[in-house]
């Protein structure tokens, strides 16, 4: 199975050749026309070369991720023995499909909006997007995996961690807190120390952590453990939303060994699939009632065949003894506690009875190659524009903003163009 690194090597293969030493920028768009108020529940950012001053403890604080400037002009993270070279880890938004890749590798290369809160607000007014929730980008890792595994001392993962965190919160939200949903990198060596990570940034306005969607797969104990339970019964009280990303197990889903990574692309939701199901059957989510999990970049278009599928399978539950003494079916659980997020899926909301309303949420994936910047309003209201007046305010906006109890004010719902 590839990993992050791999896929990386492979979007270098496309964009061989081309120069690094300038990129081009599309004109500026015009701000498209808002029929409704959008929360996009999967955008990134990508970590300015600040984030970590003055927010490690003293002692460790030299020891602190550092932007290095490189002999060929790339600007490379350095952590311990840690080194990112993708700076911007697709950050490609506003410039031409020929020119993108895994790049780019120097912050003028890229969008503000990628790394300034203030720019980032901009571009989701041009957008149409009236709230967001941010990835962390490569340095961190899409669970913050890379800032505390592979041998980096405990200490210093930790501390780096909570300066992340630190930053997330004081440096981005804060500097726009009713268009941005404070999302957390977990603390992943230790359940207890994790849990109570989640009680104290509950309690400083965190509404959603970014978890691992395979904790196996980083070399930690699986979901069907339950070393994992002092984490999910805080996420469960607090009400923080546990964020499952498409490749945070820093791995991707793959083919033939020959297989253009054409098929990983296409792949995607294929993952999330696979890991809603894991969850599924790994009980979390029959212990934890009141847990709410986040499909994020998977898509929803496979949500209606997997309902189908679960039903199909309890014909002859018995035959594997899994599903029993639970009072409710496996596609009632995942309807309960599972949230799945639509980028440009059609089909999902052509099956919204199936699916459930409730069930649906919207992402725009900035500043990435798959996101649908700056067309997310006209996209959504051709996909949307079959349904009734109320259940598009539910895909929109309403059930991301009851699930992480981000409000949009009432002069926004009544007229989008007030943002």
């Amino acid at each position: 199975m590839p990993t992050l690194d791999d896929l990386r090597a492979m979007g270098s293969t496309m964009t061989r050749g081309r120069s690094k030493s300038s990129v081009t920028f599309l004109p500026e768009p015009e701000p498209r026309p808002r029929s409704f108020p959008i929360i996009s529940v999967d955008d990134h950012v990508v970590e300015p070369p600040h984030t970590f001053e003055g927010r490690l403890p003293s002692a460790l604080q030299a020891r602190a991720p550092r932007l290095v400037e490189e002999a060929n002009g790339d600007q490379v993270w350095v952590f311990e023995h840690v080194r990112e070279s993708h700076t911007g880890l697709n950050a490609v938004a506003g410039r031409p499909i020929e020119e993108c890749g895994f790049e780019p590798t120097r912050f003028e290369h890229m969008r503000k909006g990628a790394y300034d809160p203030d720019a980032r607000v901009h571009d989701m007014d041009i957008n149409g997007v009236y709230a967001s929730l941010n990835f962390p980008s490569a340095l961190a890792g899409f669970a913050g995996q890379r800032l505390q595994l592979n041998g980096i001392d405990p200490d210093l993962g930790l501390a780096t961690v909570r300066g992340w965190n630190d930053w997330v919160l004081e440096e981005w939200v804060q500097a726009h807190p009713d268009r941005f949903i404070a999302c957390q990198l977990p603390w992943l060596l230790d359940p207890d120390v994790a849990a109570a990570e989640i009680r104290r940034n509950a309690e400083r306005g965190f509404r959603a952590v970014t978890f691992t969607e395979g904790p196996d797969k980083l070399g930690l104990p699986s979901l069907h453990s339950d070393y994992w339970e002092p984490f999910m019964q805080a996420c469960e009280e607090t009400g923080t939303v546990v964020c499952l990303h498409v490749g945070s197990s820093s791995t991707v889903p793959d083919t033939s060994p020959e297989a253009p990574p054409d098929t990983i692309g296409v792949l995607f939701f294929g993952y999330a699939m696979f890991y809603a199901v894991d969850w599924l059957y790994s009980m979390i989510p029959v212990r934890h009632p009141d847990l709410r999990i986040c499909m994020s970049e998977g898509g929803a278009g496979w949500v209606a065949g997997l309902l189908d599928r679960l039903d199909h399978i309890l014909r002859y539950h018995q035959l594997y003894g899994t599903w029993t003494g639970i009072d409710l079916t496996p596609g009632e659980v995942l309807k309960r506690n599972f949230r799945f997020c639509a980028i440009d899926d059609p089909s999902a909301f052509l099956q919204v009875d199936r699916i459930g309303t409730e069930q649906l949420l919207v992402e725009s994936d900035y500043p990435h190659l798959d996101s649908t910047w700056p067309d997310t309003q006209p996209l959504l209201q051709r996909h949307l524009a079959h349904l009734d007046e109320g259940t598009v305010r539910a895909i929109t906006w309403e059930n991301a903003s009851r699930l992480f109890r981000h409000p949009v004010p009432e002069a926004v719902q009544r007229d989008p163009g007030k943002f």
